[in-house]
């Protein structure tokens, strides 16, 4: 029994040593370049869009400016490559980005089969249809015939053959990759129909609409066909940068959760509950669990805000789109977002 109890723990040490040893290395790199490198989309308003200015802003943005935050201490430490549907992964695979926030769905094989780890959900989507008004339909279900403008290698794609299969309808596909000549090859009329994520649909027809006509001129029809997780991605191989970019996320998710705001933030760090204590890092720990400062949530949520904060400024209540929250509320208030406890 002492031999087996010895030989145990020899294993033990022996894959922490080699765990120990396997961490950090994209992490370091990253430090030492001084940035974060993050692959975007190409303009997606609400989500991944450069202003007038060139300033990279939105839910998808904040995401990777918390992650910033949580190793530099400087939200703005981020450096945005755009990226199209079908660069995106091998850009994140071959070092090109840290870090993918292009609106990807976390699904089983891009999971396993991509040498990639996706680190949570940070919107949780489903797809749909756009249509003029002038088509005359109320539903998907009237779609049979109809000419669909979608982004090749992605699950959209793939959704939309399976979902026409499944009602016995045909349709014509118009496969385009860079989602600006999506975009005006059906503002063209060159299909009836453009299909992808309903988020990216309410984002089109708030920003993307070409005069004389307008946002009233358009319509997401109501059947949502698929599952659409949209979350993080990074490479296989460092645990400690995959574990930041999670607990960053999940930072902004649990500060809503405890009324933690940019705006008092300063005043939180004095509370007296213990929880708010170990997110803040007054009572340390968290920080040193990840390997990064203790004050790592207090300059996310500082510099970028919380989960309620970054929705509502970029795609809800106080910004163009309006979306409702639905799906992406506190779990508390009937969503699905829900972090891990601070412990």
């Amino acid at each position: 029994m002492r031999n087996t109890l010895a030989a145990t723990a020899a294993s033990i040490v022996a894959f922490i040593t080699s765990s120990t040893a396997m961490a950090g290395k994209d992490l370091d790199a990253i430090k030492a370049r001084g940035a974060l490198n993050c692959g975007v989309g190409i303009g997606t308003a609400g989500f991944m869009l450069a202003d007038s200015q060139g300033k990279w802003r939105g839910l998808s943005v904040d995401v990777c400016r918390a992650v910033a935050a949580a190793i530099f201490g400087d939200a703005e430490k981020v450096k945005y490559a755009p990226l199209t549907s079908q660069q995106r992964f091998t850009a994140v695979q071959s070092g090109e980005v840290d870090i993918v926030m292009g609106n990807a769905t976390w699904t089983l094989t891009r999971d396993t089969a991509l040498g990639l780890d996706f680190t949570g959900v940070y919107y949780y989507d489903g797809q749909s249809f756009l249509v003029p008004k002038t088509l005359g339909v109320k539903s998907a279900r009237e779609l049979g015939g109809a000419t669909v403008c979608v982004a090749p290698g992605t699950t959209t794609e793939l959704n939309l053959a399976d979902y026409f299969r499944a009602n016995k309808m045909t349709f014509k596909p118009v496969v385009i990759e860079k989602v600006d000549e999506i975009r005006a090859a059906f503002f063209a009329g060159r299909c009836d129909v453009y299909t992808t994520d309903a988020s990216s649909l309410a984002a089109t027809r708030a920003a993307n609409v070409p005069p004389p006509r307008t946002f009233d001129d358009f319509v997401i029809l109501p059947e949502i066909i698929s599952k659409e997780p949209l979350g993080p991605v990074v490479r296989h191989g460092d645990s400690q940068f995959a574990d930041i970019v999670r607990w960053a996320l999940y930072a902004m998710v649990e500060a809503e959760e405890h009324g933690i705001t940019s705006k008092n933030v300063d005043e939180m760090l004095k509370s007296d509950n213990p929880a708010i204590k170990r997110i803040l890092g007054v009572t340390p720990g968290m920080g040193k669990a990840l390997g990064i400062d203790e004050r790592w949530v207090y300059n996310i949520v500082k510099q970028v805000g919380n989960y309620g904060e970054s929705f509502d400024r970029n795609v809800g209540k106080d910004s163009p789109l309006k979306i409702d929250r639905g799906l992406n509320r506190l779990w508390s208030q009937g969503g699905l977002q829900y972090s891990p406890p601070f412990r």
